[in-house]
């Protein structure tokens, strides 16, 4: 048997950007626990996890120099998008012209459910620019379009108890960052199996908002109810918060694309990746 060239070794570095955030950090957890070496990559390398078999390196996506060098050597990054910004596009972009230039050969890249460049979403027009830039790179890739977290649809919720938007009686197939987690996971250890593949990733079902209000008001306690606004009465409601322009209109369109329908789609990419159910909203939030 022949013995491993240089370059069979380096399809086999695995490194993960954001690290030290919730759904970077899930990944690298589950990579150490599996006894995978990588990089852990983060805006702050001292704040990475400690981790067996983790080595913490520079990750912030606009210095392109650090970023060179740490995907030296690379075969497999996962992509955490970066946060929302009004520059989070050109960030992306010199964060896959990097990966191009270290010799990087698969990008993984966790995008949003509708991205497209009329998307009612604001944000997944974003992602559709990063997945554009991708394509064009020459790399190879997989794309894992999120749904709306899960975790986070207790947040949705005001003071309150109440969730206002005017998301309609659209429907949210709201997936867990553990899932999403184990699904990335399924796919940077055999990165060849989904080579061009873009996922869906979303929770088992698609609920409404004033069936995730009861879900929320189930798991806590407390009296959750939905209440449809206007999109008028939307900008006024979070006039208060002072967020600069292109920030209201995220929050904004999050609700109008759940009304077009943009996060309804159901699809069977967790249990086919992962092996298991995806999990339910209501079973996250008794956890």
């Amino acid at each position: 048997m022949a013995a491993p060239t240089h370059d069979d070794a380096q399809q086999r570095v695995l490194a993960v950007t954001g690290a030290s955030g919730r759904l970077g950090g899930r990944v690298a957890r589950r990579l150490s626990e599996a006894g995978v070496p990588q990089r852990l990559l983060a805006r702050t390398p001292a704040h990475a996890p400690d981790l067996p078999g983790g080595v913490a390196m520079p990750g912030d996506y606009a210095r392109y120099d650090d970023l060179v060098a740490s995907l030296s050597g690379v075969g497999t990054v996962l992509m955490v998008s970066a946060s929302e910004a009004p520059d989070r596009v050109p960030q992306h972009i010199n964060f896959i012209d990097a990966a191009v230039a270290a010799g990087v050969r698969h990008l993984v890249y966790t995008s949003s459910v509708g991205a497209a460049a009329d998307a009612t979403f604001t944000l997944a027009r974003d992602h559709w620019a990063t997945e554009e830039h991708i394509r064009a790179s020459g790399l190879e890739f997989t794309v894992l379009r999120d749904n709306l977290y899960a975790d986070f649809m207790p947040a949705l919720v005001g003071e309150d108890g109440v969730i206002r938007g005017p998301g309609g009686q659209g429907r949210v197939a709201a997936v867990a960052q553990d899932d999403i987690a184990d699904a990335a996971v399924a796919v940077l250890r055999n990165p060849a199996q989904h080579h061009g593949v873009t996922y869906d990733l979303t929770g088992p079902q698609a609920l409404s908002l004033e069936e995730i209000a009861a879900a929320v008001s189930r798991a806590t306690g407390r009296p959750v109810s939905y209440r449809e606004e206007t999109v008028a009465e939307a900008y006024r409601s979070r006039a208060s918060y002072g967020a600069p322009q292109w920030q209201l209109d995220a929050w904004v369109s999050t609700y109008t694309a759940i009304a077009a329908g943009a996060f309804s789609q159901v699809s069977d990419a967790i249990p086919q990746l992962t092996g298991h159910p995806a999990v339910e909203l209501s079973e996250l939030l008794a956890r």
